[in-house]
C-alpha cells in the first residue's frame, strides 16, 4: 500500500516518466568516412563551378557581342557577329531523342532478360558482353557507321520514307539519290544509340536484380507467373533507377561529339525531315572547328559549349526531380 501511495504522489510528466535519451559514439573508421564522402560531394561541387566559371568566362565576349540572340539566331557567321545556336541547339536534342526512342526499349528487354530470364552462365556472359560495349571508344562507333552501317543503311532510309511517308517528318522531298540519304540526322541517332544502350541496360539491370526476394517469393505464391512478378514487384521497384539511366543515356547522346562529326554533314538550319541528309549539333561543331579557330571563333565555340552545358544540367536537374519522387521500392509493399 506504501508504494502505490508513493507512486500516486509522483506527478505526471516529470522526469521520470520522460524517456531517456539514447546517444551513440561515432567511431573513427565512421567519422572518417562521413568526412570522406562529404568532400567528395563538395569537390563534385567545386569542379562543376570551376567549369561553369571557365565557360562563363571565356564566352563572355560573345554572350556580350550576340547578346541572347545567341539563343536564337540560325546564323554562324564570325566575321559580322552573326551567331546563334537556334538552328543546331534543336538539332542536338533531336538526335539524342531519336537514340533514346531506338535504346530505351532494347536496353530495358535486355536487362529484364540478364535479370530475370538467362540462366546464371549465360547471364555471367551477357554482363560482360554489355561492360565490354560500354568500354569501346566511340571513335570505332563513328567509324563502323561511316564506313560499313551508312551505305547499308539507305535501302532502309528509303523504305521509311515510301511506307512510312505519310508521317509528316518521315518523308523526304524529292526524288530518290543515295546522296539524299548519306549522313543524315536518324543515320547518327542510330548510331549514337548503340552507345548508349549498355549504360542504360547495365544501371537497370543492376537496381532489377536488388528486389526483395521476398516480395518475388509472395508474389508467386499467390499465383502469379513471372512475367506478373516481374511487372508488379521489380518494374515498380527498379522505376526511380531506370528513370536514372535513361536520363544519364540522354545526358551522353546529347555529348556525343565523335560520331556525329563523322556521320552528318554540317548544315546550320533545324532538321525536320530526319531522315534526309545534314545535320548539325553543338558538340559536333566544337570538334570540327576547334582545331583552327581564331581567339574569336574559339570564344564562339565555348559560348555554345556553355549552352550545352546549362541544357545538360537542366536535364539532370529533372532527372533528379522525378528520381526523388518515384524513388525505387516504394510501390512494391502496396
Amino acid at each position: 500500500m506504501s508504494q502505490i501511495a508513493d507512486n500516486a504522489a509522483v506527478p505526471a510528466g516529470t522526469a521520470e516518466d520522460r524517456p531517456r535519451t539514447i546517444t551513440t559514439r561515432i567511431s573513427g573508421a565512421d567519422l572518417a568516412f562521413r568526412t570522406l564522402a562529404r568532400l567528395a560531394g563538395l569537390l563534385v561541387l567545386a569542379i562543376t563551378g570551376l567549369i561553369a566559371a571557365f565557360l562563363v568566362d571565356r564566352a563572355s565576349s560573345t554572350l556580350h557581342a550576340v547578346g541572347w540572340h545567341f539563343l536564337t539566331n540560325f546564323q554562324w557567321i564570325l566575321n559580322n557577329h552573326d551567331l546563334g545556336v537556334g538552328a543546331i541547339l534543336p538539332d542536338t536534342i533531336f538526335i539524342a531523342l531519336i537514340a533514346l526512342v531506338i535504346a530505351v526499349p532494347i536496353a530495358l528487354a535486355v536487362a529484364v532478360f540478364i535479370s530475370e530470364y538467362a540462366p546464371f552462365r549465360l547471364r555471367r556472359a551477357l554482363i560482360a558482353l554489355i561492360d565490354l560495349m560500354a568500354a569501346i571508344p566511340s571513335i570505332l562507333y563513328g567509324i563502323w557507321g561511316f564506313f560499313w552501317l551508312m551505305p547499308r543503311f539507305i535501302g532502309v532510309e528509303r523504305w521509311m520514307s515510301d511506307h512510312l511517308g505519310f508521317i509528316p517528318f518521315l518523308r523526304v522531298p524529292g526524288t530518290f539519290e543515295p546522296g539524299n540519304f548519306e549522313d543524315s540526322t536518324f543515320l547518327a541517332g542510330v548510331v549514337v544509340s548503340l552507345m548508349i544502350i549498355p549504360i542504360i541496360a547495365s544501371i537497370s539491370r543492376e537496381v532489377f536484380s536488388q528486389a526483395p526476394q521476398g516480395e518475388r517469393e509472395a508474389a508467386y505464391a499467390l499465383g502469379s507467373t513471372r512475367w506478373g512478378m516481374i511487372r508488379t514487384v521489380v518494374l515498380p521497384y527498379g522505376r526511380g533507377g531506370m528513370i536514372g539511366a535513361v536520363m544519364l543515356g540522354f545526358g551522353r547522346a546529347m555529348g556525343e561529339t565523335i560520331v556525329v562529326a563523322l556521320i552528318i554533314s554540317q548544315i546550320f538550319t533545324v532538321v525536320t525531315h530526319p531522315l534526309q541528309s545534314g545535320g548539325n549539333s553543338i558538340a559536333a561543331l566544337i570538334a570540327q572547328d576547334a582545331g583552327e579557330s581564331t581567339p574569336g571563333m574559339i570564344s564562339a565555340l565555348i559560348a555554345a559549349g556553355l549552352i550545352l552545358f546549362i541544357v545538360t544540367l537542366i536535364v539532370n536537374a529533372i532527372a533528379a526531380t522525378i528520381v526523388a519522387r518515384s524513388r525505387s521500392g516504394l510501390q512494391t509493399a502496396d
